[in-house]
């Protein structure tokens, strides 16, 4: 009984065992292949008691096996093996369990790295064979050996598989971020109030332009004037003077129009009546090598008429901006005649000086200008803006045909608590042609020539910049007053120099505890970048200029500058201005009048104050930062678009008109209103 079950087990390993050799010999390639089969997709696992039971039993390891295969003919083979030739890995079929789920007998081998993934459980589980018939129908439970190296490159290569996977998910957060991103900026920045089209191919989206029918008609104008042409030289009469009445008929129709809403309702037909006798003149005349060569003359004869615009344009723009107002010489004249009319002229001789004028304790400001209402905002901005207004001097001088209205204003129009003091030019006798570079140069007729004759039509072939450095106002000696301030007051210590186009918002006091370290006086620097340096004003071709300053230093303004008077005499400033001054005598250092001269004259003199003491550019500039401007302590209406002319920009003129006293008799009088 005992030899039968042995028996029995042998005859039970052989079927199992030859199944393994069998598979063993099959082609390398058909063992690397991954086969499903219907027992691998069920059993995953073998349960703990089946699987001790089938363990390999080392005192077996005499015990030939007998196997059974078929060779590459069908033929029926045997073979034998011992059974300690077989790995220790090897688990047998217990054949006396009765309960041996079939699908149970199949074995499979697991990795270390099996559970990660359900696709390495289907690689590595066992398949089956087919049988001697070719038939799939029986299958043979089976080991495959896994050599480490081949469980590293699998190892490795999930691992790769999976570090792959989380950088397409990372890239698809990425893109997804950076498409919302996209979308909302576009959300904010959209401008759905842009009139154009959707598409050029769909009519239905067409936004048709405001002058949509004005361009249409112009346009026609310029093609009937070509077709003209050609016609003419061909001698087609008729075509020739249908164009040119269909082209005035045109020109009649589009009078001084804007805009489509300015066009007559007839508008639209005479463009379809030029439009058809385009196309007649089209269809006869038609040569494009003509046609090219009209629109280019055409082309450079508008160019012609464009520079001649602009030529006349910049002289129009210089003209009114050296125009004194009507307004503004109206309010000269009353403010002189009641001057007069009242006899304050006779009260003036036995005034005494006021003590403050000369007290270097207080705040002085200097005010050189011929204009009364500009004047008065200066002073008005200043006084209204000041914390301790009573410490406040300011010093006007102006010319002898503005002294009246001058004093006449600040008469009855007096600050509270401010004191004003207002000088005639003329009274300064010192200041004459033997002392005064400027006033020398005054009196040559070459000078004469080139300044006083600015305005002839020669002069404005040279251009825009030649205009403006030709202005006679660069000589006035309001505009040189500047550099004689230690002459005019000598008493005082300090002094604030303001321009009459500036208005004061912020409290100026803390100015005068500005330590200058030194330098002699106290301003802005305008350089940014290549901007505004020192040869923008000067000649530097010229050794003079070359040799003693630095073509990149940085440019300051004039219109709110602090000047230390002990320092300027001390350092002689006058004197240097005045040698320099002789030098140009023949422009060629420089042109424009009072701030090359004063680069020079505080070159390496000047202490650079913070920016939002002083703004300028208001008056050319109509992008300026409005944060700085409403920020500034002193805002400059430098240029040529003054607040009080009609040229000023809209939106910087409140800044000054605020300080203006509109209700004033003498304003209503000369119609001088916001």
């Amino acid at each position: 009984m005992m030899m039968m079950s042995r028996c029995f087990l042998w005859l039970v390993l052989l079927n199992h065992v030859g199944g393994a050799i069998l598979e063993s010999q099959a082609p390398h390639r058909e063992l690397q292949a991954y086969r499903d089969c219907p027992g691998c997709t069920t059993t995953t696992t073998t349960s703990a008691s089946s699987v001790s039971a089938l363990h390999y039993d080392p005192d077996l390891k005499d015990v030939n096996i007998v196997a059974t295969y078929s060779d590459h003919h069908g033929n029926i083979r045997l073979g034998s093996v011992k059974m300690g030739h077989l790995s220790s890995s090897w688990l047998f079929d217990n054949p006396l369990r009765p309960n041996t789920n079939p699908s149970s007998q199949l074995v499979i081998p697991q990795d270390s790295f099996q559970n990660d993934s359900t696709r390495m459980e289907e690689n590595a589980a066992t398949y089956s064979t087919t049988n001697q018939s070719g038939e799939t129908d029986n299958h043979f439970p089976h080991m495959e050996f896994t050599s480490p190296a081949k469980l590293k490159r699998q190892s490795l290569r999930q691992e790769r598989r999976a570090q792959r996977t989380l950088d397409l998910i990372q890239h698809d957060k990425e893109s997804d971020h950076q498409m919302q991103e996209a979308a909302i900026h576009k959300s904010i920045t959209f401008e759905n109030s842009v009139v154009g089209k959707y598409s050029i191919w769909r009519r239905d989206y067409e936004s048709p332009n405001a002058d949509a029918i004005l361009k249409l008609m112009r346009d026609q104008i310029i093609m009937a004037k070509a077709y003209s042409h050609i016609a003419k030289s061909k001698n087609a009469t008729n075509l020739y003077l249908f164009l040119m009445q269909q082209s005035r008929e045109n020109q009649r129709v589009l009078g001084k129009a804007t805009s489509d809403a300015d066009l007559p309702s007839r508008a639209l037909e005479q463009a379809k009546a030029m439009g058809h006798a385009l196309s007649l003149a089209k269809d006869e005349l038609y040569d494009c090598h003509e046609l090219a060569k009209k629109f280019r003359a055409m082309l450079q004869s508008t160019e012609r008429n464009v520079d001649g615009l602009k030529k006349k344009g910049t002289f129009l723009i210089q003209l009114a901006a050296k125009t004194f107002p009507k307004p503004l010489h109206c309010l000269s004249l009353q403010l002189a005649a009641d001057y007069f009319l009242l006899g304050f002229n006779e009260e003036e001789d036995g005034v005494k000086k006021d003590a403050k004028f000369e007290d270097p304790s207080l705040y002085h400001y200097a005010i050189f200008s011929d204009n009364v209402l500009a004047t008065s905002v200066v002073v008005n901005s200043t006084v209204l803006n000041a914390k301790e207004p009573e410490k406040h001097v300011f010093h006007i001088v102006t010319d002898k045909l503005n002294f009246a209205a001058m004093k006449m204003w600040f008469r009855v129009n007096a600050p509270t608590d401010a004191t004003i003091q207002v000088e005639n030019i003329n009274d300064f006798k010192w200041l004459n042609s033997s002392y005064c570079s400027v006033l020398r140069q005054l009196e040559s007729a070459r000078l004469k020539e080139y300044y006083f004759k600015a305005n002839h039509p020669s002069s404005i072939s040279a251009g825009a910049d030649n205009l403006k450095y030709r202005n006679p106002k660069y000589l006035s000696m309001l505009n040189h007053l500047r550099f004689y301030l230690p002459e005019v007051y000598p008493k005082l210590d300090k002094i604030l120099f303001l321009d009459d186009d500036i208005v004061v918002q912020k409290d100026l006091a803390p100015l005068w505890e500005v330590d200058m370290q030194g330098k002699v006086n106290g301003a802005v620097e305008t350089c940014k970048e290549s901007f505004h340096r020192f040869d923008k004003y000067l000649n530097f071709s010229n050794p003079k200029i070359s040799e003693n300053f630095d073509a990149g230093a940085c440019g300051w303004a004039f219109g709110m500058n602090m000047f230390d008077l002990r320092e300027w005499r001390k350092r002689n400033i006058t004197g240097i201005y005045h040698y320099w001054q002789d030098m140009n005598e023949d422009r060629t250092l420089w042109k424009l009048g009072s701030l090359p001269p004063g680069l020079i004259t505080f070159y390496n003199l000047t202490y650079a104050m913070e920016r939002s003491w002083h703004v300028l550019g208001l008056g050319y500039d109509p992008a300026l930062n409005q944060t700085a401007i409403e920020n500034a302590a002193v805002v400059h209406y430098n240029g040529n678009y003054k607040p009080w002319l009609g040229l000023a920009f809209a939106k910087y003129k409140p800044y000054w008109s605020k300080y203006v006293e509109y209700d004033n008799p003498y304003l209503r009088l000369c119609n001088i209103n916001e």
